[in-house]
């Protein structure tokens, strides 16, 4: 039987049609998801590839050169530059205090390739220390010098004219004088500025510190090369230091510090610091608008240190054979004359005294571009001895200070915060001088005495004990804390009034925003701290300890006295008790 041949209906064909499309895309998704999958391997392939021929270098540079070596090395990286092996490098820079560096290199926390201190000295000293426990230097090969840094004296332009900045040399013997001058700036024919107010860094931390106060021993024991442990222990060079620091009324852990406080106080707080040509420079280019007058920058006319920036390839175990190729590559290219005429942008000189000097190194800017090696001699580095005296000396001659910790004991400072805040605040009374005074006020319902306090000789090591042993439990009577700190200062600064002059200091670390106390946070302000319009005030440094801690209260209780304000963790604790007990 014959059967007749069936038509597909239309419907039926658009369907079929639509099947043979969607496989038609689904096969084509397959593929290309295939191809995209292939794609991903071979990036992450040649991601891995060049993750593995990457030789990184790392640098730990003193912080004074921060922008020219940001800069260098963004151009150095962008350039590809590669080892004989085909390996790219890659230069990685982190910005450092010369001691807090050196201090962690030597611990172990702090393993770069490259270190970069402000001054030959630094390195002197931790090869010194290296070789005392290894029997090999951390430095084996020469540092070339970097750039040149000079280091000197930032004071108001007026203040500096009025001594005859630019044209006439200014010396130690000028500024200890008028330190030492009852009369002060009236000598000078300004009555109205006062006595002389000085600050500087503090040597055991900052390059400038230790350079500077070098330079003061240089001065008084009549030298500018072969400085001695003797002639830094001599009466000379402790009278001038005793001079100084008499009339030094705040320290810093860094010059940029100590500037920052001048641009916001002005003229009245603070007349001049102790800083680097190149920090002078900056905050008068960055801060324009804030500064009262422009800075200056005084050279020592008796000499100084000119700050080579040395660049040492370290010879620790974590150092690779290629790392250290790759650093004196790097080297090499910081050294070249296109790198090196980078520098003056950056408010610093280049290592060839011929180079040319334009603005920012120029009078219009803050400092005397004439001066050379030539008119202010360029001071032989310290030997470790001599430096390691210098910051004897320093110890011995500068103002004690006078701290109360107050510490936050309330429940919500529990377990590891309690931990960690009464080791820290151990570790903080251990680094005190012995000639220093420490109190500890603990609050949680109602404040309460910690210990005995006194001078940290007498008392230093039970208050530790006693500190250690601080439990969370209560409220959080922050204000009433505050206020009862603030009177034991006062009765303290009242004590010592015809004994020797003090630094005064109050340190508060709390969690938590205050609960419970009978005083107001409008009587703490109007009657209990301190005004702060006077460097030779009380400063009171705040520790917000915490996510849940009252940040903007903590910030203006420090704003309010000069001090400062910090927001703390468990991690940073240390590193910020290591930076306020080098402001006292």
């Amino acid at each position: 039987m014959n059967r007749k041949k069936q038509r597909m209906s239309p419907q039926s064909m658009i369907a079929w049609g639509f099947l043979i499309l969607m496989g038609a895309v689904v096969g084509l998704s397959f593929i290309q998801e295939a191809r995209d999958t292939a794609q991903a391997r071979q990036q992450a392939e040649v991601a891995e590839t060049a993750a593995a021929s990457t030789t990184i270098v790392e640098i730990a540079s003193s912080n004074t050169k921060q922008n020219w070596m940001d800069a260098v090395a963004a151009q150095f990286n962008a350039e590809n530059h590669t080892l004989p092996s085909g390996d790219r490098i890659e230069v990685r820079v982190s910005h450092v205090l010369s001691g807090g560096s050196q201090q962690a290199i030597l611990s172990g926390s702090l393993q770069p390739t490259v270190w970069s201190p402000g001054e030959y000295s630094w390195v002197e000293s931790a090869n010194q220390t290296w070789r005392d426990r290894t029997g090999r230097p951390l430095v084996p090969d020469a540092c070339p010098q970097t750039v040149n840094a000079p280091s000197g004296i930032a004071m108001w332009r007026p203040m500096a004219e009025a001594l005859g900045w630019p044209d006439t040399p200014v010396g130690w013997a000028d500024l200890l004088a008028l330190a030492d001058s009852e009369t002060g700036w009236a000598e000078l024919g300004h009555p109205e500025w006062g006595e002389f107010k000085f600050g500087h860094v503090h040597p055991d931390y900052s390059n400038v510190g230790l350079l500077m106060m070098t330079s003061l021993a240089y001065y008084a024991a009549g030298k500018t090369d072969g400085l001695t442990p003797d002639d830094v222990y001599s009466g000379a060079v402790e009278d001038a230091f005793r001079q100084l620091e008499l009339n030094t009324w705040h320290y810093g852990l860094q010059s940029r510090d100590l500037l920052s406080l001048m641009t916001q106080r002005g003229p009245a707080y603070l007349h001049a610091v102790t800083t680097s040509e190149a920090e002078t420079l900056r905050t008068n280019a960055e801060q324009t608008g804030q500064l009262r007058f422009p800075l200056a920058f005084i050279f020592p006319a008796d000499g100084t240190f000119w700050s080579q920036h040395p660049y040492c390839i370290l010879n620790g175990e974590w150092v690779s054979a290629d790392q250290r190729e790759a650093a004196g590559i790097f080297r090499d290219y910081l050294l070249a004359p296109e790198q090196q005429a980078m520098a003056v942008d950056s408010y610093l000189r280049p290592v060839d005294e011929q180079a040319e000097l334009h603005a920012p190194i120029a009078l219009e800017q803050g400092t005397d571009p004439r001066v050379t090696m030539d008119s202010v001699p360029q001071l032989e580095s310290p030997s470790a001895d001599a430096a390691n005296a210098v910051r004897d000396v320093f110890h011995e001659t500068k103002r004690p200070a006078t701290i109360v910790l107050v510490i936050d004991t309330s429940g919500s400072m529990g377990g590891d915060k309690m931990t960690n805040a009464a080791e820290s605040a151990r570790n903080f009374i251990s680094r005190m001088s012995d000639r220093d005074e420490v109190y500890v006020l603990g609050f949680g319902t109602t404040p309460y005495w910690v210990g005995e306090g006194g001078p940290v000789a007498a008392v230093g090591e039970t208050m530790a004990e006693s500190v250690g042993g601080v439990f969370a439990d209560g409220n959080t009577a922050l204000h009433d804390a505050i206020c009862m700190a603030a009177d034991r200062v006062e009765e303290l600064r009242t004590q010592s009034e015809a004994d020797t002059p003090h630094l005064f200091g109050i340190v508060l670390l709390s969690d938590g925003a205050d609960r419970g106390s009978v005083r107001s946070e409008n009587f703490m302000f109007t009657t209990c701290l301190p005004d702060g319009e006077s460097v030779e005030g009380v400063r009171v440094y705040t520790i917000a300890y915490g996510a849940d801690a009252n940040l903007d209260l903590m910030t203006r209780i420090a704003n309010r006295t000069n001090g400062r304000a910090f927001e703390g963790n468990p991690e940073n604790i240390e590193r910020i008790y290591t930076a306020i007990s080098a402001e006292q």
